[in-house]
């Protein structure tokens, strides 16, 4: 992290029932109004935890994003307005475009949902949610999350010690380069067997699965947290009402219609929307906010 984060020192529960919403939310919400608040915010508060080294990936996602707006008037050739046509007669549609364009927005922000999560629900907070309900599915699920940021700098050791004798794949002749990636895959897939089995040996030998399971948590479920969660549950209610009632509307092919701001529960719902996606990042600003307060009276 590029600092304190203030919301992941939030009980577990707060950080996944909003990850849930978040993300739920963001995958099912296409308003222009939605989609601009699901993308700023996520984009925010990812830059928050990760600072510099985020500006990355959050400019990476602006050419997905491009991609998939352009591209979708190519599949989909549903619209009213006719931009031009190519392939002889072809039509490139406005509606069409826009839904493109609503499309990117919506996977730019689930992306960078997803990348915060990882950083905030670490394993051992998944555990502490559903160790004791499902303590057999929990452990392998995280597991399963652990797979790709293990394997990705175990690739990294690899690469970089085979690179000090020009083994690294980057260098030499197409079929070198292969040769060099193979034996850098196959480095990789024994470290992962020969750890699958010293983890199997270790769960052996400590008892797992021997007995009735017992659990240890140093997370508290204060009265910060209520507070946050009950704010939450409430903005979740008023978000899923106002969609409920039309506040969140669109239709993008064959015409596009957009529910406007005369639709009072478009207006309650970005709001509440807004406030909800907020919440992490403005935790982060006023954490930073006070601690310079205090500095500056030392």
């Amino acid at each position: 992290m590029n600092g304190r984060d203030t919301f992941s020192t939030y009980n577990p529960i707060i950080n996944f029932v909003f990850y849930i919403g978040a993300i739920v939310f963001g995958m099912f919400f296409i308003h222009p109004a939605f989609l601009v608040c699901a993308v700023v915010l996520s984009a925010a508060y990812y830059l928050s935890i990760k600072g510099s080294r985020g500006i990355k990936l959050v400019l990476g996602m602006v050419p997905v994003f491009a991609a998939l707006a352009v591209l979708n008037p190519i599949l989909n050739t549903r619209g009213a307005i006719v931009l031009f046509t190519y392939f002889g007669d072809r039509p490139y549609t406005l509606e069409a475009l826009c839904y493109g364009m609503a499309l990117g927005a919506m996977f730019v922000s689930v992306i960078l949902w997803f990348a915060s999560y990882n950083t905030v629900m670490t394993s051992d907070k998944f555990i502490y949610i559903f160790g004791r309900a499902i303590p057999s599915l929990s452990l392998i699920l995280t597991m399963v999350l652990r797979l790709v940021p293990n394997y990705q700098r175990k690739l990294h050791q690899i690469s970089g010690a085979r690179k000090c004798v020009g083994k690294a794949g980057d260098a030499g002749s197409t079929l070198e380069k292969a040769e060099d990636g193979l034996t850098i895959l196959s480095a990789l897939t024994t470290w992962a067997f020969e750890g699958g089995i010293i983890t199997a040996d270790s769960m052996r030998s400590r008892g797992y699965g021997s007995g009735k399971r017992t659990s240890f948590s140093i997370y508290s479920f204060g009265g910060r947290d209520k507070l946050l969660l009950a704010v939450m549950l409430v903005l979740i209610g008023v978000i899923t009402y106002s969609a409920a009632m039309g506040g969140s509307a669109v239709t993008y092919t064959p015409q596009l219609e957009v529910a406007g701001p005369e639709n009072i529960f478009v207006i309650t719902g970005t709001v509440a929307y807004f406030v909800f996606l907020s919440i992490p990042t403005v935790l982060n600003i006023l954490e930073a906010i006070t601690w310079r307060i205090l500095r500056s009276r030392i």
